[in-house]
């Protein structure tokens, strides 16, 4: 995955972020070495310390994840739960959902999260909200469906994420027309134009769309 930034300021980030505990460390070199050339998709240390942090300034109760992969960014928010706290991550892919699994069971936080294999859409379907936060960052086609899957059960102080909404700069290149970065550009078009959310982009590695409901009357 192409920097948005310069990688000496990525690195000078990391480098300035809590590094990662071992059992982080352990999902990253393990997808490293199973699944070497998907490893860009994990959220990585900033990213990871971002939405654990936020989850746990939030206090947010009850997560929702679309897209586990191997567990990183499950496992980043998991450390900011409160006590009783909860994760939901969708995953389509058996082999994905399996490391996920894998690396869920041998962290401190295998009560936390249940890994529901599957279409996101049908799980979505099959859960009630309200959700503190909703995490998207699976498939780059589906990103509309999934919003509007979620947000009718964001709770209403709760805060929608999508990541990769930059698409490695590729949103801006009026010469990309490839199906992904015509879907995100897709979404970004949506979430901007929708008058029931409050929306900021931001450039947190690969991109970081946040989402909160409107106020009753409308947002300013």
């Amino acid at each position: 995955m192409p920097d948005i930034v310069s990688a000496a300021i990525e690195q000078y980030a990391e480098e300035h972020t809590s590094p990662s505990p071992p059992w982080l460390e352990a999902v990253d070199s393990h997808t490293r070495m199973e699944l070497s050339g998907l490893a860009g998709m994990m959220v990585r240390t900033v990213e990871g310390r971002f939405l654990e942090l936020l989850v746990f300034g939030m206090q947010a109760r009850r997560v929702l994840e679309i897209g586990a992969f191997t567990g990183y960014s499950s496992l980043s928010m998991a450390a900011g739960l409160p006590e009783g706290g909860h994760i939901v991550t969708c995953e389509l892919d058996p082999v994905h959902a399996s490391h996920a699994r894998g690396h869920i069971a041998t962290s401190p936080f295998a009560d936390r999260i249940e890994v529901r294999e599957g279409p996101a859409l049908e799980t979505i379907t099959s859960l009630d909200g309200p959700f503190d936060l909703v995490f998207i960052d699976a498939d780059k086609g589906s990103y509309v469906d999934y919003y509007e899957a979620t947000i009718g059960k964001l709770a209403p102080t709760g805060l929608l994420l999508a990541d990769n909404t930059l698409w490695s700069g590729r949103v801006v290149d009026e010469t990309d027309e490839s199906e992904d970065t015509v879907a995100i550009r897709r979404f970004n078009d949506h979430v901007l134009r929708d008058p029931r959310v409050v929306c900021v982009q931001l450039s947190i590695r690969d991109g970081v769309t946040m989402v909160r409901l409107a106020p009753a009357g409308g947002r300013a």
